[in-house]
Parts: structure tokens; C-alpha cells; sequence
């Protein structure tokens, strides 16, 4: 599994979930990147509204906010 976190910077939802994704990947094992609204085009017209926003193989998993809990039995198994 490859986990994606699309955030913009200055975002406290998105340095929230930043803290969880880490925490969680770094449990898990799972590989994980970030990129910005502000740097891709495409990803802001999807979703710049619901920042931040967990992809999983690059489907949705969380927007807004992120569940360690949830997204800890997701990476899990």
C-alpha cells in the first residue's frame, strides 16, 4: 500500500493529520508521501474543499479529519 496526504501548507487540519499519518505509517510499516493543492492543478479542482485528504492506493480513505484508529486497521492489514 502506498499512503498520499494532499494538504496546502498552512493548513492546521493538514499538520494535524500529518502528525497521525506519520505516527501511523511509521507503526505500520507503510510508505507515504505528501503533496500540495497548490502544486498540482488537478488535485486542487478534486479537492481543495476537503483538505486534507488520505488517499490509499489513490482512493480515498479520510478527508477533513484523520482517524488514527481507522486508518491503523486500514494500513494493517
Amino acid at each position: 500500500m502506498m499512503l498520499t496526504l494532499v494538504g496546502k501548507p498552512g493548513c492546521h487540519l493538514c499538520d494535524e493529520a500529518r502528525v497521525i499519518v506519520a505516527q501511523v505509517c511509521s507503526e505500520t510499516g507503510t510508505p507515504w508521501d505528501e503533496v500540495s493543492v497548490l502544486d498540482e492543478v488537478a488535485l486542487f479542482d478534486l479537492y481543495w474543499e476537503k483538505i486534507p485528504v488520505v488517499l490509499i492506493d489513490g482512493v480515498v480513505h479520510d478527508f477533513w479529519r484523520v482517524d488514527p484508529d481507522r486508518l491503523r486497521a486500514v494500513l494493517s492489514r
